[in-house]
């Protein structure tokens, strides 16, 4: 049986507003019954109407004219389409976006819903079932900090079964939503399937279940502190070391991964899985020094020798090819025609005019291009100068190579010169020069 006392007043601390999530079922009635008699005003009850189900609108206006005989504020909103393929997760979004707007009307830190012991006992399997990590495995927590305000779930000792003794015992309506019994939903077939076993194991299995995420919780919160650590020293730009990533715990590892994906989607839920997870650490361990992981909503996480970096899938650059000017801007690439230099490195190139086909031309990398590199016999492959280089997988399809009009790649600009480069006191009169363009450079 529910005994109140401390479920509810242990937060209450001030004389702030706060609001309750409020669908007329049992497990909401009976919260919104204690807040009533333990707060007696300042409350506010939310309530969506999913719009789902005939029943919805009767649901509301019983509990609208509750709430009137309570002296309870009443805030309600209608979903009026859906437009996901999961309904489910489409409905949280939308009823949790209309929780913080009644929040911010109120100007209320405190938002308490009537999660109670079956809904741990499903989140927790259902996280185990679906994969997660330390913080997905320990189900709900009693309380949440998001968004500027506190998610308070205080029946989380309690099962459904209890919420309707308390309500019948105290004479309080509530409705039976009957989309609960649909198997459709992943969360019905748990609730529908499973609870009922293992409740006739043990009825107060759902205390053991509480048990169980309290330990996960400490030690979630011992990993955080740790990864946070970590993160606040290695993570810039979303970008890591690969050898700092390969130096870490391999559970440290995890977690560390976990976060920074999080980030990525700004910490909405549902999207990352451990199997995305468990792919990027096989990137970060492999021998593979360039490669890529593609990730869920268009994003992906590429390695680029010791760099390790998430970020949103970039369209291919097109192909592009200029005729050489006298200044000639590629994104941070710059190649000048000069006067005279004493310097012959990579950075310069000496052409005579005589011995290529002008006019000249600065393009991009194509499938299978080669190069007569000076000095050696032979051709050697574009893409295997860019790898020896360590030219990064995202660079390589724009790195201005300079060709002649038979398309005879003369020099790939600060990494290797053709046999149609200059050697020193030979004849000469076209002179390039290359630098990279400063990030402050107009």
């Amino acid at each position: 049986m529910v005994t109140n006392n401390n479920i509810i007043t242990k937060y209450l601390t001030d004389d702030s507003y706060v609001v309750v999530g409020c669908s007329a079922g049992p497990d909401s009635m009976a919260l919104l019954s204690m807040m009533i008699e333990y707060k007696k005003d300042k409350i506010v009850c939310c309530h969506i109407n999913h719009n789902v189900r005939e029943e919805s609108k009767k649901e509301e206006e019983y509990l609208r004219d509750y709430c009137q005989k309570k002296g309870v504020i009443f805030e309600t909103m209608m979903i009026g389409s859906y437009h996901e393929n999961n309904f489910e997760n489409e409905a949280r979004k939308k009823r949790y976006a209309f929780y913080e707007r009644i929040l911010n009307k109120y100007h209320s830190k405190y938002l308490f819903l009537a999660h109670h012991g079956d809904d741990l006992i499903e989140t927790v399997l259902m996280k185990i079932v679906r994969g997660s990590n330390i913080t997905g495995y320990s189900g709900i927590k009693e309380t949440s900090y998001v968004n500027g305000y506190y998610i308070i779930r205080p029946l989380l000792d309690y099962t459904k079964d209890d919420l309707i003794i308390y309500n019948n015992e105290r004479g309080i309506k509530f409705f039976i939503d009957k989309s609960n019994d649909d198997i459709n939903y992943t969360r019905n077939r748990y609730r529908k399937k499973i609870l009922p076993f293992l409740k006739n194991e043990d009825k107060n299995v759902h205390l053991k279940f509480r048990e169980f995420s309290n330990i996960l919780i400490k030690y979630d919160d011992f990993v955080k502190d740790m990864v946070k650590e970590y993160i606040n020293k290695e993570y810039h730009r979303h970008t890591l070391s690969v050898n700092s990533l390969r130096s870490l715990h391999p559970f440290l590892l995890e977690n560390v991964i976990f976060y920074v994906l999080n980030d990525l989607y700004d910490n909405k839920t549902d999207i990352v899985k451990k199997k995305h997870v468990d792919s990027i650490i096989k990137l970060i361990m492999g021998d593979k020094p360039n490669n890529e992981v593609i990730l869920p909503k268009n994003k992906v996480c590429f390695r680029e020798y010791d760099k390790l970096s998430l970020g949103p899938i970039m369209d291919k650059k097109e192909d592009y090819k200029l005729e050489l000017r006298d200044n000639n801007v590629i994104g941070k690439h710059v190649i000048r025609i000069i006067d005279n230099t004493k310097e012959n490195g990579n950075d310069i190139c000496l052409l005579d005019s005589s011995k290529i086909k002008l006019p000249l031309y600065i393009r991009n990398r194509r499938e299978g291009d080669v190069i007569r590199v000076l000095g050696l016999d032979g051709t050697k492959k574009v893409k295997d100068i860019f790898i020896e280089k360590k030219i990064n997988l995202k660079e390589r399809d724009e790195y201005p190579l300079l060709v002649d009009s038979d398309d005879n790649i003369l020099w790939i600009p600060n990494l290797k010169k053709s046999q149609f480069n200059i050697k020193n006191k030979e004849k000469y009169d076209i002179i390039l020069k290359y630098c990279e363009k400063e990030e402050n450079d107009e």
